[in-house]
């Protein structure tokens, strides 16, 4: 089955240096950029996941921040983690007319009906961060954000460079929230890679919700399992921070009794790294504003914009991290 998530052509733009603001709930909040004019202003319905981490509350900022300058007027809500209340925020921009309307998707499938009723209305639909698992592409304009296959491919790259001279590798895995596309696909490109040598195997593996509190749950009762645990692989840094205070917990030091490697690079994630308890993070950056403003005028102008905008992104180690901690935006 053809998903848009899987297309196999990408048109990758750098990312665009912004400082951060601030996010809540349901919310309208707008301006006129310094030295531009009002005239062409549009209405962006942003319909956002919920607050469920650091890296989550760094993209609301973004978002929020980036419509100001760019003299968009936002109308912003939180679903907090529910599609009921991502669906209801998306009807009701539809009902209030805007512009153009982007969501980032709780989970993949489930958005046929809605996105229907938003082209029958004649109002673009832009995702951002996640994609939506549809045979029908035309429900949306393009996809802004990252690859999450790559990114866990990256992630099992490192673990066959760190294992490289050993004879077995126990793997515990904190997986994202069950059905949204980041956990689905980090999953997929990790086990892609380790699945080509037989050392690897994982032997625990359950969802952490993509946050801190039910990542330090779920990796309790992996110790309590009593199998052994060398590689932890987390699908955030959020569910890793969660992991590190459990293995603490333990008795156990993470980092060198059970290693670890995480995506995102959010800062609390990157300090966890330069003081050794984290030992690689894939970056997933999380500052999609100004190409998120930038787009939707393009997308309300009726110009051709890329079917995906993929953000450029890094990698770090220790050292890079310790490198990269004073100028951290998130």
């Amino acid at each position: 089955m053809f998903t848009f998530k899987r297309a196999a052509t990408a048109a990758s733009i750098a990312l665009m240096a912004v400082t951060a603001a601030c996010g809540g709930t349901e919310s309208s909040s707008g301006g006129t950029a310094a030295g531009g004019s009002g005239s062409d202003s549009i209405t962006l319905g942003f319909a956002q996941v919920g607050a469920e981490s650091g890296w989550r509350t760094a993209n609301t900022k973004s978002i929020q921040d980036s419509s100001k300058q760019a003299g968009v007027d936002l109308k912003f809500s939180d679903a907090q983690q529910k599609q009921e209340n991502q669906i209801k925020a998306i009807r009701s921009y539809i009902q209030q007319k805007v512009d153009v309307i982007a969501f980032s998707p709780v989970i993949e499938s489930g958005w046929d009906a809605v996105l229907n009723e938003a082209k029958r209305a004649k109002i673009p639909v832009i995702l951002t961060d996640r994609a939506v698992d549809s045979k029908d592409t035309s429900l949306y304009k393009s996809f802004l954000g990252s690859d999450f296959v790559k990114e866990g491919n990256k992630a099992g790259e490192w673990a066959v460079k760190e294992f490289a001279d050993a004879k077995e590798v126990n793997i515990a895995e904190l997986q994202g929230t069950t059905g949204s596309a980041p956990a689905t696909d980090r999953k997929q490109g990790f086990t892609d890679v380790i699945s080509k040598d037989p050392k690897f195997k994982i032997t625990q593996s359950q969802t952490g919700e993509f946050t801190r509190a039910k990542g330090k749950e779920v990796m309790e009762a992996f110790l309590k399992s009593g199998k052994p645990i060398d590689l932890l692989f987390a699908h955030n840094d959020d569910m890793a921070l969660g992991a590190i205070e459990a293995i603490e917990g333990a008795g156990k030091v993470p980092g060198k009794d059970i290693k670890i490697v995480s995506i995102d690079a959010v800062k609390d994630g990157m300090q966890a790294l330069a003081d050794g308890k984290i030992n690689y993070i894939i970056e997933c950056s999380p500052l999609l504003g100004p190409q998120l403003m930038d787009l939707a005028k393009k997308v309300n102008a009726g110009e051709e914009v890329p079917a995906r905008i993929e953000t450029e992104e890094g990698e770090f180690d220790q050292a890079q991290a310790k490198e990269a901690l004073p100028t951290r935006q998130y």
